[in-house]
């Protein structure tokens, strides 16, 4: 339902903004005034003040955050709508295709979200494109991380953006809407860095800050991909890790194992080929490249917390290794 207005009719979205200050309000998104109706958003956009179209979440916040937790996750709660009657500059009706980017994991695009996927499911299953008259999609959650804990404990803000590009066949022929949405989070005050608020133990912290943010995704180790058949994504990433050998078949000669440990005993991460590949420290190209894959070589205290973890035995969740958190 939409419940205020933004974009182009920023005063009248104001008004309605502040007097139910945590509901969702509709962003126009930015186009011309003649085609934002076609597709808008239901979003908590709370920034600018004076005409939200961004929204800027802390982390366990209720009127943005859904879970309503401290965990490191702003979940925000989305609707695409379209056909919307929000603004008097836009009459146009019948959209009939709605594109999100970074919404096909197939195995191409590195900045695919599983986010934006569900944005695109729930367009195809609720809206049944071509569609007459205003309508919305049911709720679909984008979730976004902060930044860290790094070194020392610090975290930083984290953003997404959510892209879409809609088409209308009407009357007067095809009308496109361009359609973008900021989605910020901020780490919680107080103990809203500390590891140990955040992850249950020094599995879970590697799984969500590492394998997660940099890892199980398009083109990667992401259950379409699974570059050297190897898949680390929650839940399956510590049975396909641990002692496991690697398919590159220099490192297996080498005697090397993905992650070598007597199980919750001891480990050697210089015989575990997953700490050789985030090191960079690979004896010739035949052992492949340094992982992530063109993108930033990941900070040093989290290639420490996956040497310590590996010189622990890699232990399963809930345990804390000494030294990651």
């Amino acid at each position: 339902m939409e419940s205020a207005v933004i974009g182009r009719v920023a005063v009248f979205g104001a008004v309605l903004a502040l007097a139910t200050p945590a509901a969702a309000i509709i962003v126009g998104g930015g186009g011309s005034k003649s085609s934002d109706c076609l597709v808008v958003l239901d979003a908590p956009a709370n920034y600018p003040s004076a005409a939200p179209n961004q929204v800027r979440c802390t982390d366990g916040n209720t009127d943005c955050d859904t879970d309503g937790d401290v965990n490191g996750v702003c979940n925000v709660e989305i609707k695409v709508c379209v056909n919307s009657t929000f603004s008097t500059d836009c009459s146009l009706d019948g959209v009939a295709q709605i594109n999100v980017e970074h919404s096909f994991d197939d195995g191409t695009d590195t900045k695919f979200d599983p986010s934006f996927l569900a944005v695109r499911q729930h367009i195809e299953q609720d809206l049944h494109l071509p569609v007459g008259g205003a309508a919305c999609t049911s709720p679909v959650t984008i979730s976004v991380p902060i930044k860290g804990p790094l070194g020392n404990n610090h975290c930083g803000r984290r953003k997404k953006k959510l892209a879409l590009r809609s088409v209308s066949t009407g009357a007067i022929g095809a009308v496109s809407d361009n359609d973008t949405l900021k989605i910020f989070c901020e780490p919680a005050e107080g103990n809203g860095c500390d590891p140990q608020t955040l992850f249950d133990g020094t599995q879970d912290r590697i799984q969500h800050q590492i394998f997660n943010q940099s890892c199980a995704l398009g083109n990667c180790h992401d259950s379409e991909t699974m570059q050297a058949e190897l898949l680390l994504e929650t839940g399956a990433s510590y049975d396909n890790l641990v002692n496991q050998i690697p398919t590159t078949g220099p490192a297996a000669d080498a005697g090397w194992l993905l992650v070598d440990v007597v199980p919750g005993v001891s480990g050697n991460p210089e015989t575990s080929f997953l700490f050789h590949k985030i090191e960079g420290s690979l004896p010739d190209t035949t052992y492949g490249e340094r992982m992530p894959r063109g993108k930033a070589k990941l900070t040093s205290s989290l290639r420490e917390i996956i040497r310590l973890w590996i010189e622990a035995g890699a232990p399963k969740d809930p345990t804390w290794v000494p030294g990651t958190f």
